[in-house]
């Protein structure tokens, strides 16, 4: 009997140690919604923001709802409501891009117990209530900046065939808008940085499906090579597309735009990829993956915009096997450069947007 009491004493003991060490309760997982204006396969914006999301449902155990909203501006608006509306179904929602802040901005406040991370257009707080809305904006006029240092100094060094000898090259926007904007100066101050005289030719897609618009793109493109251009940077989404199709056909360059696309299209369309010498990443998925991850400790600053570029490694240009096979050290050299003077505040870049103050990186 003492034996016995003994035994039951000590599984007890065993049992109650187990129930220590163990959560009373699982946490309940973070549900989140991922709205898309447009659709996934662009290989660009909304394909880098599901990337970090779903690395996200990876490592943190979150759920992820995505909803695809198609390319139709008309539906956007009613989509979102809807999304928004759907209270039972998120805890957090994701949404991003300048055409759509006005439809989080107005309704945020009708959702008080919910909370919203809205990227890549600055939230303007003293327009609207959301307390309940993180904002990230991305420093894209300094990975553009890298972007026109890249093609100038490619062309400076005669490192490529089939250069025109012009001091020309190209970038096509989506939209003739701030954000877009953004990109565009960088890109001009940093070419002409290395060549002085740079030509860059602008032009935007415009219509119904600025970012969609692959035969647009293919257009604009042919354009700007025939008229001497050896590079074009696409600021236009799954527009660029085309611009990779004109690259080909003309002999060309092309610097993609937000995802590496090089590695998207690699395995995919090897032919394509090789006009593909770098992008400029915008790592949209690393700075959603961020936030989720602040979000999960309870650190996450709703309410405010948080500000992310090259010194938080949040902007940058892809340096992949082909970037680093295709470019010269001379180049390479330069871009480190490039890259040290933004960080330490020797260079500023302008910008279209709001000044971001500089702070020298360590």
């Amino acid at each position: 009997m003492r034996n016995f009491a003994r035994i039951f004493l000590i599984v007890s003991l065993l049992t109650a140690a187990l129930i220590v060490q163990q959560p009373t309760s699982a946490q309940p997982t973070l549900r989140v919604t991922h709205v898309v204006n447009g659709t996934l396969g662009d290989r660009s914006f909304f394909d880098s923001a599901q990337e970090g999301l779903e690395r996200a449902v990876k490592d943190f155990g979150i759920s992820l709802k995505v909803i695809e909203l198609g390319e139709d501006q008309a539906r956007w608006e009613p989509g979102i409501d809807d999304a928004m509306a759907d209270t039972d179904s998120y805890d957090i929602l994701v949404l991003g891009g300048s055409l759509v802040a006005d439809y989080v901005m107005a309704r945020a406040d009708l959702y008080p117990d919910k909370k919203f991370i809205f990227h890549d257009e600055p939230i303007d707080y003293t327009k609207c209530k959301c307390a309940n809305v993180y904002n990230v904006i991305y420093a894209q006029n300094e990975g553009s900046y890298l972007a026109g240092v890249y093609a100038a100094a490619m062309m400076k060094e005669k490192a490529l065939p089939n250069l025109s000898g012009k001091n020309t090259i190209g970038v096509i926007g989506g939209l003739d808008i701030p954000v877009i904007n953004d990109f565009i100066v960088g890109y001009a101050q940093g070419a002409r940085s290395v060549i002085p005289e740079m030509t860059v030719l602008t032009q935007y897609i415009g219509g119904e499906r600025p970012f969609f618009d692959v035969a647009k793109g293919l257009e604009i493109a042919l354009a700007m090579y025939d008229q001497g251009a050896d590079f074009v940077f696409s600021v236009a989404g799954g527009s660029g597309l085309g611009m990779i199709q004109a690259a080909q056909q003309r002999g060309k360059y092309f610097i993609g735009v937000d995802s590496d696309q090089w590695l998207l299209l690699k395995e995919r369309d090897p032919e394509a990829a090789q006009v593909i010498l770098t992008s400029m990443i915008k790592n949209v998925g690393g700075a959603l993956y961020r936030a989720i991850k602040l979000a999960l400790e309870d650190k996450l600053r709703f309410g405010e915009t948080e500000i992310v570029g090259i010194a938080e490694g949040a902007i940058g240009l892809a340096k992949n096997e082909y970037y680093e096979r295709v470019t010269p050290d001379s180049v390479k050299a330069i871009i480190a450069q490039a890259e040290e003077d933004v960080t330490k505040c020797r260079v500023i870049v302008e910008t279209t947007l709001a000044p971001r103050p500089c702070k020298p990186a360590q």
